[in-house]
């Protein structure tokens, strides 16, 4: 398969939207994808700074067609609940799952995801660089084999995996 990094308009336009070398899923179904998601395992975004655990991400479509984001956390410090809103759509073709999402109205940064299982059950992602990933699943635990395929396609990728924070799924979710 080729590096559409170096060889599409796409991959070309886009190249800062994810790691070198790395090719988002094809045959992406949003609709599938939709849905709350459990971060299993992450590299701390500048809001978690791994006082944040309950991390759960919820993906509506909505009428315009973009996707309607909502990231829940419990702050250990404050021990209160909280919420990012966002907006993610698609970079190119609605078909590969190379996204981007914005919470800061117009500061786009790439949501890519490199690995998902046929069942839309767990979830490897990838930010715009080696400093951003998810681990996620439906569930608020992974099975040890899925994590270990996912550590491997990420250290494979150039991620030094033992940054990756696990944070705790323990604490019943307000809705």
């Amino acid at each position: 398969m080729e590096d559409i990094g170096k060889t599409t308009v796409f991959g070309i336009f886009h190249r800062q939207a994810m790691p070198d070398g790395v090719m988002p899923v094809e045959e992406f179904s949003l609709e599938k994808y939709c849905g709350r998601w459990f971060e299993i395992g992450r590299m701390d975004f500048f809001w978690e700074k791994k006082s944040l655990t309950n991390v759960y991400a919820e993906y509506t479509i909505n009428e315009e067609g973009t996707v309607d984001v909502k990231n829940t956390g419990f702050n250990e410090k404050s021990g209160k609940w909280s919420s990012y809103e966002g907006e993610a759509r698609f970079r190119a073709d609605n078909n590969i799952a190379a996204l981007e999402v914005t919470f800061f109205g117009g500061a786009w940064a790439g949501y890519n995801v490199v690995s998902i299982d046929k069942d839309y059950k767990n979830a490897l992602v990838y930010g715009r660089n080696l400093d951003y990933l998810w681990i996620l699943s439906r569930d608020r635990s992974m099975p040890q084999s899925i994590k270990d395929l996912f550590l491997a396609i990420a250290k494979e990728t150039g991620y030094d995996i033992s940054k990756i924070n696990w944070p705790s799924q323990d604490k019943e979710i307000e809705d």
